[in-house]
């Protein structure tokens, strides 16, 4: 596991690259981001049967683009993530919304002593976003908790009600960012306690109803709204021990 610091160490371990290196603008994301924990799942493929990229494609300068929804921005390298609004893309059933979002390969336990998904990233364009998750490892195919950015700004982080879903989620305030402006989070899971924090302030303990005892994490473009959406991502980092 990478060392931690929570006082001098978030962004530069959120940034998920060297801190003396830049990002490559001529590289594919996996050749500037550590892309070998996640899969990505993207809004093209056949109905009912969504693209799923595995970690293999993702990584290297080389790897696996998409011009239309995940590629690197040829300005200041960030890896960009896009999704269409209004369901119009393809989708597994019962999840009818568009992404562009990477999912954690690794199944942990809500016990670990560590489990931390840290992002860096900006909004370029859209009115509701779901930028992270804890998901359910169980046959729900539910999530525990998801991460909404809002076109003001407004950040909040929904906890479901019920564990099956269905039943709506509770809506917790964190905090805001300016519209367009670059800002990091860092979501935990660990010791089976649910916290988050925006730009590095004091960790919220979020209410939970009901028990989880193994999830994943989610990071990306997840499209709650009928508009295009566009994330950039600067740093995206998962910690398991």
């Amino acid at each position: 596991m990478v060392a931690y610091n929570s006082k001098t160490g978030l962004l530069a371990l959120a940034l998920g690259v060297s801190a003396a290196s830049a990002l490559n603008p001529n590289c594919a994301p996996g050749g500037n981001f550590d892309l070998s924990p996640y899969f990505l799942q993207l809004p093209s493929g056949t109905t009912n049967h969504p693209d799923q990229i595995p970690a293999s494609s993702l990584e290297g300068c080389h790897g696996f683009t998409s011009p239309k929804y995940f590629f690197t921005e040829a300005g200041d390298g960030a890896m960009v993530l896009k999704a269409p609004g209004g369901g119009n893309c393809a989708t597994f059933p019962g999840a009818p919304r568009c992404r562009a979002e990477f999912g954690d390969t690794t199944i942990f336990s809500a016990q670990n002593p560590v489990n931390r998904l840290q992002a860096d990233l900006l909004v370029v364009k859209g009115s509701s976003i779901c930028i992270g998750q804890v998901f359910q490892a169980n046959s729900n195919n539910k999530p525990l908790a998801e991460v909404y950015y809002h076109g003001d700004g407004e950040i909040t982080v929904g906890v479901e009600f019920v564990a099956t879903g269905g039943k709506g989620q509770d809506l917790n305030p964190i905090g805001s960012v300016t519209p367009g402006s670059r800002f990091h989070y860092e979501l935990r899971y660990e010791n089976n306690t649910l916290e988050f924090s925006l730009n590095g302030a004091p960790f919220k303990t979020l209410k939970q109803y009901f028990s989880t005892p193994r999830a994943f994490f989610k990071m990306g473009n997840y499209n709650q709204g009928a508009d295009d959406t566009e994330v950039h991502v600067f740093g995206l980092t998962v910690q398991h021990e």
